[in-house]
């Protein structure tokens, strides 16, 4: 503290230093300073020694989804795999419309050759001689010539099973008239008439031949009523129904 103001004097001797006095408090803080100038740079420090590697830290947030890439290039073509399993069976499709007719197609293979044998002939006069083939001139059909009109009778050509019939008309008197194979009379008709009347008689059987019989037709003396005119047919028929199977079939 600072001491107290001695006594004035005049003219008079200055007093000898006083001591100091004790420390005072604190004054008031002074308002702030202005600033100061920017002070030069410095030099550049040197380069530190590297700090060891930090540990791995912690899987950041995912990100926000990126914008679509453009397309790469194309890759080579991959090796096949093994097949799949079949899958299930499919509902049935819509019919399609009809295709275009195709072109005609190569000819075929000769097929295996068709056996016939048949014939078909008219008598052309009334009476014929009894017990004698009856001969049967105007011929109908006979393409494979098995009939022959010159003897009246029937040969087979093909072994199998064949089908015979006539129809004859009969005037004027009875008749009876056979079917004969193998020299036999094997079936026989009769018409029992007389004077102008007018009938007819008829047949139709079948017959198992072998290559190199004969059939044929007669009339019996006595009864020979067989008729023919413009108005009136008597006709004989044979035709093979199906030939014998060859062995082994």
């Amino acid at each position: 503290q600072k001491g107290s103001k001695g006594d004035a004097c005049v003219n008079g001797t200055k007093g000898d230093k006083g001591d100091w006095g004790a420390e005072g408090s604190p004054g008031l803080n002074g308002q702030p300073g202005a600033k100061g100038e920017k002070g030069e740079m410095g030099e550049k420090g040197y380069c530190g020694d590297s700090g060891e590697r930090g540990g791995k830290g912690q899987k950041g947030k995912e990100g926000m989804k990126g914008e679509k890439g453009n397309r790469g290039d194309n890759g080579m073509e991959g090796k096949r795999g093994p097949d799949g399993l079949p899958g299930a069976k499919g509902d049935p499709g819509v019919k399609g419309a009809k295709g275009e007719l195709g072109p005609p197609g190569l000819l075929g293979p000769v097929g295996p050759k068709v056996t016939r044998s048949a014939f078909s002939a008219a008598l052309s006069k009334p009476f014929p001689p009894p017990n004698n083939p009856i001969k049967f001139d105007k011929i109908l059909y006979n393409d494979q010539g098995n009939y022959s009109p010159v003897t009246g009778k029937f040969n087979c050509s093909i072994p199998g099973a064949y089908v015979f019939s006539y129809h004859i008309t009969v005037r004027g008197h009875p008749a009876q008239i056979s079917l004969v194979a193998w020299n036999k009379k094997l079936f026989k008709s009769r018409e029992t008439l007389y004077g102008q009347e007018i009938d007819q008689a008829s047949l139709l059987v079948i017959l198992k031949l072998s290559a190199g019989d004969q059939v044929w037709l007669e009339v019996s003396k006595d009864w020979n009523g067989v008729y023919v005119s413009p108005e009136d047919d008597s006709i004989f028929t044979g035709f093979l129904l199906y030939p014998e199977e060859p062995p082994g079939i």
